[in-house]
């Protein structure tokens, strides 16, 4: 496991998170544990974007035309 240490945090910063450990029934310790797993799940919005930019793009086979009368078939139209 490994250490982080987070300095010069605002006293208000602190009460807010103290209290929404305690609520939980949780340490600071733990409260925060679980914050930063949520936070780490989470790809980033760079992330994001350069997942998005490395997909390729779709290849339509089918004219849009075809598409949409295949569309207005399964809908009833």
């Amino acid at each position: 496991m490994s250490t982080v240490q987070i300095r010069d945090v605002r006293p208000e910063t602190a009460a807010i998170l103290k209290r929404r450990a305690a609520l939980q029934g949780l340490s600071l310790s733990e409260y925060l544990r679980g914050e930063l797993d949520r936070i780490a799940a989470r790809p980033s919005r760079d992330e994001v974007l350069a997942r998005i930019s490395a997909r390729s793009a779709p290849v339509l086979t089918d004219p849009v035309e075809e598409l949409e009368r295949a569309r207005a078939e399964r809908i009833g139209g």
